[in-house]
């Protein structure tokens, strides 16, 4: 992995200005989620096991997935200098899922949050983005400790967490009209 610099050259991503607009695997290319990636995201977060695991977002024409940008990815950008992140890959382009830093209210923490279209699970790029994007975090922004939810019937992305170095902490209800989930975070 490595960073690409900001506009001005510099890898100091501390503040917002100066994140990295992307982060680059070996296979991946992990950049900020724009209001152009709409059709994919309408296809995304419309997905079964979006809709089973993550939850309904109520994403269902262009302008709801531009406002889902604005009022999501975008603003956490400007608000902490990361968010979720488009997943491309790296030969072509293509757009596979989401991946990244997110900050909620509910909990004390930033977590990593992830989804990819069914055609690109269990091809190891969920754990090479989310590996990232944990390294990142250390790397770029400082956070002593990422945490994650997780539904608890998800066995995947539970099976990569801790293939990631993560273990399950407690249940954690993240809103009062939300079922349970489970937190895993990384020792330490």
């Amino acid at each position: 992995m490595h960073l690409e610099p900001n506009d001005a050259g510099h890898a100091n991503t501390t503040e917002a200005t100066l994140a990295p607009r992307e982060v680059v695997t070996e296979r991946l290319v992990l950049r900020r989620i724009t209001e152009g990636e709409a059709p994919f995201l309408i296809e995304l977060l419309n997905d079964p096991s979006f809709l089973r695991f993550i939850g309904d977002r109520g994403v269902r024409t262009l302008d709801d997935a531009r406002s889902y940008v604005r009022n999501g990815p975008a603003t956490s950008y400007a608000r902490h200098g990361f968010g979720l992140w488009l997943t491309e890959l790296k030969t072509d382009g293509t757009p596979i899922g989401i991946c990244g830093l997110l900050k909620r209210d509910s909990l004390d923490d930033v977590d990593v949050g992830f989804a990819f279209l069914p055609a690109f699970r269990s091809c190891g790029y969920a754990f090479e983005a989310t590996a990232a994007v944990l390294s990142h975090a250390r790397s770029a922004y400082g956070l002593p400790r990422v945490v994650a939810v997780v539904h608890p019937e998800n066995s995947s992305s539970r099976k990569l967490l801790v293939k990631a170095g993560m273990r399950f902490q407690r249940l954690v209800q993240l809103s009062p009209d939300e079922n349970s989930m489970e937190l895993f975070a990384q020792p330490g």
